[in-house]
């Protein structure tokens, strides 16, 4: 199983960001799938979900609205799209993979938020 995030990197307050996770090495359509991020000094928090099984999405309170899960099944790629960012959304963002009591992590993209 490999993860791979890439699309991180310094972007304004209220801009945009679209981070992916190339996925190889297992079936891509039998796993749910989800980024978390964790900031300095912070917990690993999760940010969204989507399920393997109708791709229903799944967001925090606190993260909805500004963020989009998605995936390509064609590209094995799994999506989070940041609208209106803010520095407080400033972490190493991670896609994960799970079913049931397996799961596995992708090594992790940086994104800071600042002007």
């Amino acid at each position: 199983v490999q993860l791979v995030e890439s699309g991180g990197g310094l972007v304004e307050p209220g801009g945009s960001l679209r981070l992916s996770c190339a996925a190889s090495g297992f079936d891509f359509s039998s796993y749910d799938m989800s980024w978390y991020r964790q900031a300095p000094g912070k917990e690993r928090e999760l940010v969204a979900t989507i399920t393997r099984l109708g791709g229903t999405t799944n967001y925090p309170d606190s993260m909805k609205g500004r963020f989009t899960i998605s995936t390509d099944n064609a590209k094995k790629t799994l999506y989070l799209q940041m609208s209106s960012p803010k520095p407080e959304d400033t972490a190493v963002y991670y896609c994960r993979i799970s079913r049931g009591p397996i799961g596995y992590w992708g090594q992790g993209t940086q994104v800071t938020v600042s002007s």
